[in-house]
């Protein structure tokens, strides 16, 4: 499975180093934090293909992490349970990980489960990673964004702004729900911030290409329509 890249939070060094070695021995480039708040930001600048994420970590925990990072990306998690409980089974799962291996656990089974989710994941991600409204095209895995085949720059917010519209394509979404998906839904801030970002959007897609993609609907919120 070379050349994808894994990061492994977990605060047993030992553990950490161990689980480094045998990936990196497998062809895996890793790298290893140990603590949650750590964990969070190396997830978020970091580009990375798939994350082993303990439970029980000073600092944030695991559930937390994967309650965060579930705001911003769809990056596969594999949850480290030091016990075999079903609750944090059941509750990282719904929370989005991928998947989860109980410690102690045979390097064997975790590199299976780990080739498991990354090719469920390539699949998911062939599946539907291009959206498209008209000449608007967004490429999921590329994260380009392209209108009449001319690639538009994005900030990472704009990017997630307009994901998360094209992803409700057809259904009309209030500035509550936006600041919810794309800031977080402990965003401390105004929800005029929505409108600060779509009109930057608008800026960049719709008065490039002389054409309306977001739709505003008076009293409720943005839509882009289905066509």
């Amino acid at each position: 499975m070379g050349d994808y890249q894994v990061l492994i939070i977990e605060d047993e060094e030992k553990i950490a180093r161990f689980l480094e070695l045998e990936l990196e021995h497998e062809g895996y480039e890793v790298e290893a934090v140990y603590n949650g708040e750590e964990g969070l930001e190396a997830i978020i600048e970091g580009d990375f293909d798939l994350v082993l994420l303990d439970i029980m970590l000073p600092g944030l925990s695991g559930m937390e992490i994967c309650r965060r990072v579930r705001k911003e990306s769809e990056i596969p998690i594999i949850m480290l349970t030091a016990k075999d409980d079903t609750t944090d089974k059941v509750m990282g799962l719904d929370l989005g990980a991928h998947d989860y291996i109980t410690k102690p656990f045979a390097i064997e089974e975790l590199l299976a489960r780990m080739r498991g989710v990354l090719r469920r994941n390539k699949r998911d991600a062939g599946m539907d990673s291009i959206l498209r409204v008209k000449n608007l095209v967004l490429n999921q895995e590329t994260r380009e964004v392209r209108v009449n085949d001319e690639v538009v720059e994005l900030t990472k917010k704009e990017y997630n702004l307009l994901l998360y519209l094209l992803k409700n394509k057809g259904i009309v979404l209030s500035r509550e729900q936006i600041i919810e998906d794309v800031w977080g839904y402990d965003y401390p801030g105004d929800t005029n911030i929505v409108d600060v970002y779509i009109r930057y959007l608008r800026s960049k897609i719709d008065d490039e290409c002389k054409e309306t993609y977001i739709e505003t609907v008076r009293g409720v919120g943005y839509v882009i329509k289905a066509e």
